[in-house]
């Protein structure tokens, strides 16, 4: 049981990663109906900036204490993804509006492949490490519970805190306040929103940055975890399945996609993964939201569309 345990807290914390990577896919597609695949480069782009300024900005003003680097860092890394936003709302969105869905997804997929050679012009193509302080040793719990106890990686468990923290104030930007009602009423009818004096190019601004910081924090948490590498972009978009579980335009369907990710690709890999070979944890996701699209296209909260004739 403790083991079970262990492997399904470790699917829980893998899965809250997955879903703040998929609210970047959700808040843009629901604020200018983009697929945004983009949002894995803009990950490691994110992860890119935070390593090497971490190591400029101290170097450059003569800062000894970490936290103050680090700090300094982020808010640099969180402007330049700003202007990511800007220079995407500025020059691609602007120029699309109103064309074909498959037009805006090349244009992505162009955003996808600009981001990943100009991080790599800028900050070079080495791994980076980035130290934010996160506690690296295991702990073990419930020792009075279970013979041994569950053993957790606090790294693990400090990370899923985080991405819950964001998770839930995202949530609560977008219910409670009126720039996150603007964008629900962009996310709903476009042209109903620009009607009453709702600027659309401002919403498509800040929703790219919203799903910048995003990216930002999964970044930095995926680069403390993994080191920041070129391959962190592939694991970004595992989002991609989560997404497609839990629904396009659904916040809830994000956060409950990326759980049965995370919880699906563990129990998996140990329960099955002896009958089936090796790697099961890579395609797994990919196969269950194969599964989802042929049964549930829309998935689990997203709005069902139906054509009438």
């Amino acid at each position: 049981m403790g083991f079970f345990l262990e492997t399904l807290m470790g699917g829980l914390m893998a899965g809250m990663l997955y879903s703040l990577i998929a609210l970047g896919f959700v808040l843009i597609y629901k604020a200018s109906g983009v697929f945004n695949f983009a949002q894995g480069a803009m990950v490691l782009f994110a992860a890119l900036a935070m390593a090497r300024f971490s190591e400029w900005i101290p170097a450059a003003l003569g800062i000894e204490s970490k936290v103050l680097g680090n700090v300094l860092a982020f808010a640099s890394a969180m402007a330049v993804m700003i202007a990511v936003a800007w220079l995407v709302e500025r020059l691609v969105l602007r120029k699309l509006v109103n064309q074909e869905g498959i037009t805006l997804l090349m244009a992505t997929l162009g955003i996808a492949y600009f981001l990943d050679g100009f991080g790599q012009t800028v900050f070079g193509s080495d791994i980076y490490r980035i130290d934010v302080g996160m506690p690296k040793d295991p702990v073990f719990l419930f020792e009075s519970v279970f013979p041994g106890g569950v053993l957790i990686s606090q790294e693990d468990l400090v990370a899923a805190l985080i991405a819950a923290l964001l998770v839930g104030v995202l949530a609560l930007f977008f219910q409670k306040t009126s720039t996150g009602r603007a964008l629900r009423a962009v996310a709903d009818d476009h042209q109903a929103a620009q009607s009453i004096g709702i600027p659309l190019n401002r919403i498509w601004v800040i929703v790219w940055s919203v799903a910048g910081f995003a990216a930002l924090v999964a970044g930095v948490i995926w680069g403390s975890k993994l080191g920041v590498q070129f391959s962190l972009s592939l694991v970004a978009l595992k989002a991609l399945p989560v997404v497609i579980l839990g629904g396009l335009t659904s916040v809830p369907g994000a956060i409950l996609g990326g759980l049965i990710i995370g919880v699906g690709e563990k129990l998996s890999e140990i329960y099955l993964g002896p009958m089936l070979g090796g790697g099961i944890e890579i395609w797994f996701a990919y196969v269950l939201a194969l599964l989802f699209l042929l049964v549930r296209p829309q998935g689990l909260f997203g709005e069902k569309i139906i054509d009438r004739v």
